[in-house]
């Protein structure tokens, strides 16, 4: 008796996850994912501010998966799905067929409609992301300390986390940590407590999705770390000098050489291959079953 084909699409922690459920499960697995390891993304800000290294938040997945029989683990990229074959159509041009395809590919910056804000103000969902930060933190410091220019030192000293939710808060916070603590003592010509940290969100509160208290006790450890938190704010504009912002009382700038990206998140754009609805964010709708 053949045995069903599943193949998964991602090895993050939902891919993951229904690789190890299947362990038991008369089905042959195929687990596909652009990059070799499993990412612990919730740490991905520490190494983006130089607190740990890629190496202590990555795993090979084929050693996580080394003892279950049942998973063929391939390196490629999904770029599209044969629905009429059901087949899925890998980067290199290879095509694997399917019974069951189960799409847990993750997701992707989402910058509302401005694609070339990215490049002034990455986000975070990669190590490559979180190396590019560190670099720009880092080399913020360093442009300060070499300036002659007071706007342009100032300039220079000025962080701005865009979006407020559990990336975004962790950024500032620990780029103001970096700048009072870290670096403190390791200039000549700077005060890197000096640093401005200034953490922008277009609701009412810091991390809106949890509950109000929790949400009052974050801003309150944010504006104890020295973070400006600026809610009911929204971005208009990104270039490599800073942004551009407004809020109920007018429209204003901030002059900032490092912009960071944590405001929102889309699908993976795999979703669209498929003859299904998707809700505003490119998700799939799905029901308590995951049907």
């Amino acid at each position: 008796m053949t045995k069903n084909r599943v193949v998964i699409v991602g090895g993050g922690f939902g891919g993951l996850e229904a690789t190890k459920r299947l362990a038991s499960a008369p089905v042959r697995i195929t687990l596909i994912d652009r990059r070799n390891h499993h990412l612990f993304q919730p740490l991905l800000y520490q190494v983006a501010t130089a607190g740990l290294n890629p190496a202590d938040i990555a795993h090979p997945i084929r050693a996580i998966l080394r003892s279950q029989d049942n998973v063929e683990v391939l390196l490629g990229e999904v770029v599209d799905i044969d629905t009429s074959d059901d087949e899925v159509v890998v980067d290199d041009g290879s095509r694997i067929g399917f019974d069951h395809l189960v799409l847990a590919a993750g997701a992707r910056h989402a910058y509302f409609g401005h694609p070339e804000w990215e490049l002034h103000a990455p986000g975070l969902k990669s190590v490559e992301d979180a190396l590019e930060i560190r670099r720009r933190v880092l080399s913020a410091f360093e442009t300060a300390e070499r300036s002659g220019d007071a706007d342009e030192r100032r300039a220079a000293l000025t962080f701005v986390v865009v979006g407020a939710g559990p990336t975004g808060v962790e950024l500032a916070g620990a780029i103001a940590e970096i700048a009072t603590h870290t670096l403190a003592r390791d200039f000549r010509r700077i005060d890197p407590t000096t640093a401005k940290v200034v953490l922008v969100e277009g609701l009412d509160r810091v991390l809106s999705t949890l509950d109000p208290r929790l949400s009052a006790q974050a801003e309150q450890q944010l504006t104890g770390l020295g973070v400006d938190v600026l809610t009911e704010t929204t971005v208009t504009g990104v270039d490599e000098r800073g942004v551009d912002i407004a809020d109920q009382g007018g429209t204003g700038r901030i002059d900032a050489q490092t912009v960071l990206w944590g405001a929102g998140v889309a699908a993976s754009p795999l979703a669209r291959s498929l003859a299904v609805e998707l809700d505003p964010a490119g998700r799939i709708p799905v029901d308590g079953s995951l049907a």
